[in-house]
């Protein structure tokens, strides 16, 4: 019998690995507007001890640095890790410190971080309230958590999103229905709830450049957004510009503040 969580922690592996480099260079996930997002949303400022779950090639990160006090990042995949390490070298930062490691559990105590941040891991994880869960219990009393991700709107619209996107990634699981991400962060007992959004523009041919699908499957993403062209099923708004589809992920940043007591339920 397949250990899905096992599984899933292979495809993760395998796909960050060889997306590690290309991941980092592209653009559109290097644009530092959207992490000011977060800064504001979530209030980081020079007092701040930060941790960014699944930190990938460091591009929150470096850019947090700039504004807390330090940064952790941790992300499963070394190649990921390496990136990283690469990028707080070319920026001359010295307040990040880096490790390789997995959300659940987080390797750190209760309560050691003011602001405990990730961008666009929810998507691939089996369980993400177990990963809000740990964001929760190693979060300080009164310290905010921000959590970036893509998001669905219908269930309709969310089974040809996930689909397709399956197809161009295979450690993608499934992106969470907008309100089924705010409902995590009420039910863990998330305060002061501030949410924001924006669109994360592709080029599709650019996107598929430094993504790894399975043999045939690049064909398939093709048809499937080429084929949405003006219907709109995957909700990603696909037009044609010149030889190449655009499009853009719709994407969420809730942010929450957990309770100066302690007592939210996620961190019993």
């Amino acid at each position: 019998m397949i250990d899905r969580k096992e599984e899933q922690r292979r495809l993760i592996l395998d796909q960050f690995t060889r997306q590690a480099v290309p991941f980092s260079q592209m653009p559109a996930h290097s644009n530092e507007q959207s992490v000011r997002l977060v800064v504001d949303l979530a209030d980081i400022g020079p007092g701040d001890n930060v941790l960014d779950v699944a930190c990938g090639p460091g591009l929150v990160g470096c850019t947090l640095a700039k504004v807390a006090r330090h940064v952790t990042g941790i992300d499963l995949t070394p190649a990921m890790i390496a990136q990283a390490q690469a990028r707080q070298d070319a920026e001359g930062l010295t307040n990040l410190t880096w490790l390789v490691g997995d959300a659940v559990p987080l390797p750190f105590p209760d309560d050691v971080f003011s602001v405990v941040v990730t961008r666009y891991s929810f998507h691939h994880v089996l369980d993400p309230n177990a990963v809000l869960a740990e964001m929760i219990r190693v979060c300080r009393p009164d310290g905010r958590i921000a959590v970036t991700d893509v998001f669905t709107s219908r269930p309709e619209q969310a089974e040809a999103y996930n689909r397709v996107e399956k197809l161009r990634d295979p450690s993608h699981v499934r992106a969470l229905f907008l309100e089924e991400l705010t409902g995590m962060f009420h039910d863990a007992g998330l305060r002061d709830l501030h949410i924001t959004y924006f669109k994360l523009a592709m080029a599709l041919e650019s996107l598929l450049a430094a993504s790894f699908p399975n043999r045939g499957d690049a064909d398939r993403v093709r048809r499937a957004l080429a084929g949405d062209v003006g219907v709109d099923r995957l909700g990603l708004g696909a037009h044609r510009s010149g030889e190449d589809i655009h499009f853009a992920f719709p994407i969420v940043i809730v942010v929450g503040r957990k309770h100066t007591a302690g007592t939210s339920l996620a961190s019993r």
